[in-house]
This record gives C-alpha cells, structure tokens and sequence, in this order.
C-alpha cells in the first residue's frame, strides 16, 4: 500500500460494498457490470474519503462472487483493516484499461460532450452517470431541465470530439425528465 497522490491519470472501475471474510477480503461492485473485466487489474487504486489522497494496492487474489468481486489486497490481512475500505471508489491506471474494439467506447469518453439527437436537437451535456443494477443512465443537464436516459448502446448513434448523437424512443426525453 503506498500513497498515489492525484488521480487524474486514473478511472473508476468499482466500489467497495463490504468486508468479506476474516482474512480481510473485500468484495467490490465492479461499474462496468463485469466482475470478469475486474480480474485483470493487478494494481488498484482506493480513495476512502472525498479530498483524501487515494491509496495504492497490490491484488494479492481475485474471484468472481455472483456480480461482484472477491479482492485479497496486499496490506489488507484483517477483517478490521477490510472495514475501512467499505464505501471507497475503486480506481485503475488508463494504461490498464483494455483496448476497445471500433464500436466500444468508456463512459468517460461521454462525460462533458453535447448530447444531440439524430434529427439534431441538442439535449444538453453529459454529466455523469447514475449506476446501478437495473439500468445505468446518463445523466444530461439540458438548459432548463436534467435527463436520466437509459444507458443502451443501441441508442448512441455515433460520438465525436464534441458530442454524442443518439436515436431515442419517441417520449422518453418526456418521462425522463426531472
């Protein structure tokens, strides 16, 4: 375990849910709802508080638990000392993240860019992402009003340098409004 200091060259990649086990394992939610994607990183980084340097881990053993991961981390060999990694985001390099095929794309790759439709109205700017295990969204912030839009790679049409087209269904900008 080591001090990281900033994170900008960091992604998120999960969250601590819970300890696990007396040997201090954790068990973390991985954000891309694929536990298997989080088999590959040997390094990870884990910011415990909002501000608070980030902390740097060795994955000692790895394991697929339903749609979670079981973690051993070197430095983590209690339950206790697995306890106060509860609630801490999980973070990998950029240079860790696997390369993506032409039609893949990050979720940070959207954050920040218009979001238009095809016919070319402009919904507003991508602001984050609300994930949990029913449906991801994507946050929109539009002039007046915020979006949640379903996250379905069916709907993004395309994504340049400065916005995301999509293909919604007819009302949904309607009822998913807030």
């Amino acid at each position: 375990m080591s001090d990281a200091g900033s994170y900008k060259d960091f992604v998120p990649v999960g969250k601590v849910t819970k300890a696990h086990s007396i040997r201090g394992e954790i068990k973390v939610y991985p954000f891309s709802g694929s536990p298997e994607a989080m088999l590959r990183y040997k390094e990870l980084l884990l910011a415990t508080e909002e501000g608070a340097s980030p902390l740097s881990y060795q994955v000692e053993r790895a394991r697929i638990q339903k749609n979670s991961v079981l973690l051993q981390l070197k430095g983590c060999s209690d339950r206790n000392a697995a306890e106060k990694l509860v609630q801490a985001q999980v973070y990998v390099h950029n240079s860790a993240l696997p390369k993506l095929q032409p039609d893949e794309f990050y979720l940070r790759d959207l954050e920040g860019k218009l979001l238009k439709t095809e016919d070319g109205q402009t919904v507003g700017r991508v602001t984050g992402f609300l994930m949990n295990s029913l449906q991801d969204l994507i946050c929109v912030t539009g002039k007046e009003e915020e979006y949640l839009i379903p996250l379905v790679p069916e709907f993004i049409q395309a994504i340049n340098k400065e916005e995301v087209t999509v293909s919604l269904p007819q009302g949904l900008l309607e009822i998913n409004s807030r």
